[in-house]
This record gives structure tokens, C-alpha cells and sequence, in this order.
């Protein structure tokens, strides 16, 4: 998708995010945890010129669907962007840091990406292009800001449920190591465009499984392409990405005292169940 940025901390303010010209983005950031699983497209992101359409393409392992550029020419054929990435036409603005994270995603993880543009299509025949639904908020929203989170010890859910971030996180610092609780995956391209400022404090829109099944992508693509999941942004459970041991420097104790960013369970908050 296009849409704007989301995911920040409200604390970095919520208008638009921009992102910094390619020139002045230091590569170091591309080293963040967050961009685990996508060293293959590293040079994508390092070279010192943008890639080109071509170059993206060659790349794409779905049959099928390739990437445009975005200019007049595209949209001149009046189709909504979802329903144009369904004909396997994904529109691409050139030099854009937002698309190319988007990209990169297409390129990781295409059959996620094809599950949640075909759910988006579902809701659009049935609601028209000028309204938009609850599920079709939250599929944004995880397209946008989304993780894939895999919890083996039901404990530590119970802490993800009541807001106890430094119990989760600091307490339990080890679990994140030994698998007790894993960031299976990272799909929100406007999550890793907010890395490009150092220091911002990101907050993930989280799918959960629990357990140990033998594919966490497929269980979620399966769960989504059936319309079990993703019905109502109420689904996604935020998660403060920059409390994940090594994932944000200086996490001491008054770090995870920040209650602007770590914040308290609101009245009346139930998280659904996991997958």
C-alpha cells in the first residue's frame, strides 16, 4: 500500500512522516533487528542509487505480478490500487522509500502480501470505494505497522495482555533469546521506513500465535484468506518494539517507566485470542 506512515510512538507527533533523502540515511540503520529476514534486499536499500523498476522485478518470485512505475500513465486507467495490484500491476512511486519498503515486502513474503490484497478486494466489492470497514482498517493497519509475533510460554502472553512491559521485557529479557516469545516476522513497510530517523520509539500492530506450529507465515495466511483474522483493528495487539531486549538502546529501568510510550492497559482493553 501507499498509505502514509503509522506506527510511531504519539509522542514523535502524528503528522505525516518524511522520510529523509536517500543521501543522508545512514546504512547502519539497516542493521536494526527489525530488518532481520531481509539481508538478501539489503543492497536494495544500500546502493548508492535507487533501484529501478527493473531491478524489482527481477527479483519478484510470484508469477504473475510484477511492479510499475506510478506516473500518469498508470493511473490514468481510473482502477483503485487494490484492484489494479489484483490484475498483478503493484504501482510503485520512483525514489520513494515508503514503496521500496513495500517492495522489499512483496519480494519476502509474497503470499502474505497477495492474502491481504485479496481480502482488501473482498471487502471492496462488497463496500464500494468510498467506505471503508473495520476489517478493512486492520488490514491496513498490519500491512502498514505490522509483526508476527510467536509466544511459546503462555506466561508471558498473560504479561502482554495486562500492559506489564517491564515484566515482559526486562524481567523476562531471556525468553526473547531462548524462544519463549520470537518476532516471527516484520510486514509493515512503513514500520521500517521510521527507522531511517534513529531513535524513534515504533510501536508494532501484532498478530500473535501461540504454541509451536511448524509454519507461523502459513498458519497466519491461512487464518487471513479465510477471514478468521484482521475483521477489526480491535484485533491487533500494540506492542512497543523499542522494548525488545537489544532492540533500542539504554533500556534500563526508567527507560520502561515511560508511560507515554509503555503504556498502561486501558479500562475495559481485551485482546482476542491468539492464533
Amino acid at each position: 500500500m501507499t498509505a502514509p506512515a503509522t506506527g510511531a510512538h504519539a509522542g514523535n507527533g502524528r503528522r505525516r512522516f518524511v522520510a529523509p533523502l536517500r543521501g543522508h540515511v545512514d546504512a547502519a540503520c539497516f542493521r536494526h533487528p527489525l530488518f532481520d529476514g531481509y539481508g538478501e534486499y539489503r543492497d536494495l536499500l544500500t546502493a548508492p542509487h535507487w533501484p529501478d523498476i527493473e531491478a524489482l522485478n527481477a527479483r519478484m518470485p510470484l508469477s504473475g505480478t510484477r511492479f510499475a512505475r506510478q506516473d500518469a500513465g498508470l493511473l490514468a486507467d481510473g482502477l483503485h490500487y487494490e484492484a489494479r495490484t489484483a490484475q498483478g500491476c503493484i504501482a510503485t512511486r520512483a525514489d520513494n522509500w515508503h514503496d521500496l519498503f513495500n517492495a522489499m515486502v512483496w519480494l519476502r513474503h509474497p503470499a502474505l502480501k497477495h492474502a491481504l490484497n485479496q481480502q482488501q478486494c473482498r471487502h471492496i466489492a462488497r463496500m464500494g470505494s468510498r467506505e471503508r470497514s473495520p476489517a478493512q482498517q486492520a488490514l491496513t493497519q498490519f500491512d502498514e505497522s505490522g509483526v508476527i509475533v510467536q509466544v511459546r510460554d503462555a506466561a508471558l502472553l498473560d504479561l502482554w495482555d495486562r500492559h506489564d512491559w517491564a515484566a515482559l521485557f526486562r524481567a523476562n529479557a531471556a525468553r526473547w533469546h531462548d524462544g519463549g516469545i520470537t518476532v516471527a516476522a516484520v510486514v509493515g513497510h512503513a514500520l521500517m521506513e521510521q527507522v531511517l530517523v534513529p531513535g524513534r520509539l515504533l510501536v508494532g500492530k501484532c498478530l500473535v500465535v501461540l504454541g509451536d506450529p511448524a509454519d507461523v507465515l502459513k498458519q497466519v495466511i491461512e487464518s487471513m484468506s479465510a477471514g478468521a483474522i484482521l475483521t477489526a483493528p480491535s484485533e491487533l495487539r500494540p506492542l512497543p518494539l523499542a522494548g525488545i531486549p537489544g532492540w533500542h538502546a539504554g533500556q534500563d529501568a526508567a527507560f520502561y517507566g515511560q508511560e507515554d510510550y509503555f503504556r498502561p492497559l486501558r479500562d475495559g482493553r481485551v485482546y482476542p485470542r491468539p492464533l
